[in-house]
């Protein structure tokens, strides 16, 4: 288990998603991307074959020995200084609803330290109906379910969730603590870091393409 409560071994079984396509549409090949929070290399791995280039950030040595291919650095995301700059870096896994705002603060300003002139912020956020419409469940290849089964209001302005993870001969419970943020005030965030919104680049606005601000 990491210090934030992921099993490691489950987000070695999960299969990537929709997430090369979507950097694959925004940014070049060939790229020099920054990935923030890699866990297990899940997106990773799909980068490398695709043509980018990856520096790897986690904080769980156990994580990371899982990635192949992509320079890896172990460190939080909020105090990550490489004292270098990127074509991209990726913010996914709606690691921006993070509870605390301070975090949240941290983790936007570290994208906002590594982004090269010109570059671009990749930022996953939680879906409009993220703590509405629970429970509900999905399949992934391999005969794997995701369920969030509660989303749970535990302090002013921030929600307990919990969610299962079932393969076969496997099941894991996670909670994480989720700041759902309205469009306005995810880009109240995103100023107060020196980054703006250059679009929502997904039908869902879950995906979105930041830049600094200038």
């Amino acid at each position: 288990m990491t210090p934030d409560g992921c099993a490691v071994e489950l987000y070695a079984r999960m299969p990537v998603g929709d997430e090369p396509d979507v950097v694959e549409r925004l940014i070049p090949r060939g790229a020099h991307i920054l990935e923030l929070g890699c866990g297990a290399g899940r997106v990773t791995h799909p980068l490398l074959e695709r043509g980018y280039t990856v520096t790897a950030v986690d904080e769980s040595p156990e994580m990371l020995e899982r990635v192949r291919g992509a320079r890896t650095v172990r460190s939080p995301i909020e105090e990550l200084d490489l004292g270098t700059r990127f074509d991209a870096v990726m913010l996914a896994s709606f690691l921006v609803h993070a509870g605390d705002p301070a975090v949240r603060r941290g983790l936007l300003a570290t994208c906002r330290r590594h982004v090269a002139e010109g570059g671009a912020v990749l930022i996953q956020r939680e879906p409009e109906d993220a703590h509405t419409r629970v429970p509900r469940e999905r399949a992934v290849p391999g005969g794997g379910l995701v369920r969030i089964a509660a989303s749970e209001p535990v302090a002013p302005g921030v929600r307990a969730v919990r969610c299962v993870y079932e393969f076969p001969g496997a099941r894991w419970t996670q909670t994480f603590l989720s700041r759902p943020l309205t469009t306005e005030t995810f880009e109240e965030a995103l100023a107060e870091a020196g980054l703006v919104v250059d679009r929502y680049a997904t039908e869902d606005r879950t995906w979105v393409l930041a830049r600094a601000a200038h």
